[in-house]
């Protein structure tokens, strides 16, 4: 996997079973337990493999070391802004107008107001999938976990392309 974003972009938001939504929901409970943790393991992981995702942050795009980068309030903050995101996606799983609601409020922010490219969605869900897997292995070894787990990330990626097209990214970005 290394968090190289190897998530599928053809994911649609209906692609996911309910068996997949148990297991998503199960598995996440001990990882939000431990959010304050797990967010900042993956924004390091993310800033660390993925450098230039930084220029996206101005509180924390300096900070070369991964240490340094574990200590910093601002990047702690935005781990646990990226968890409760998450979080709040595992919660409405069955709930689709919730769910287009969140999306369309996170793609309109980063896409409009941020101007993060929608690459890094992809890049930063190959990264969560990567650290979950680490960091929670006896919650995220099984096969049937990654799967359900990369179908959710590539739901997420496909949905913030969705909105980003909305938006006209393409255009907004120049």
């Amino acid at each position: 996997m290394e968090g190289d974003g190897g998530v599928q972009l053809t994911q649609s938001p209906d692609s996911l079973t309910e068996e997949d939504v148990c297991v998503i929901q199960d598995t996440w409970k001990p990882v939000y337990a431990e959010r304050d943790n797990a967010g900042v393991a993956v924004l390091v992981r993310f800033f660390t493999n993925f450098p230039s995702a930084k220029q996206y942050f101005e509180h924390f795009r300096e900070l070369q070391d991964p240490a340094e980068m574990q200590q910093n309030a601002q990047l702690k903050e935005h781990g646990q802004r990226v968890l409760n995101a998450l979080n709040t996606l595992v919660e409405n799983l069955r709930d689709a107008d919730k769910l287009n609601t969140i999306f369309n409020q996170m793609g309109k922010s980063h896409a409009l107001r941020h101007k993060v490219d929608p690459v890094y969605f992809k890049i930063l869900a190959g990264v969560i999938l990567e650290v979950l897997v680490e960091a929670f292995p006896q919650c995220f070894s099984p096969a049937e976990v990654q799967s359900s787990w990369s179908k959710l990330m590539g739901i997420l990626y496909w949905q913030m392309n969705r909105v980003y097209a909305e938006v006209g990214w393409e255009n907004s970005k120049k």
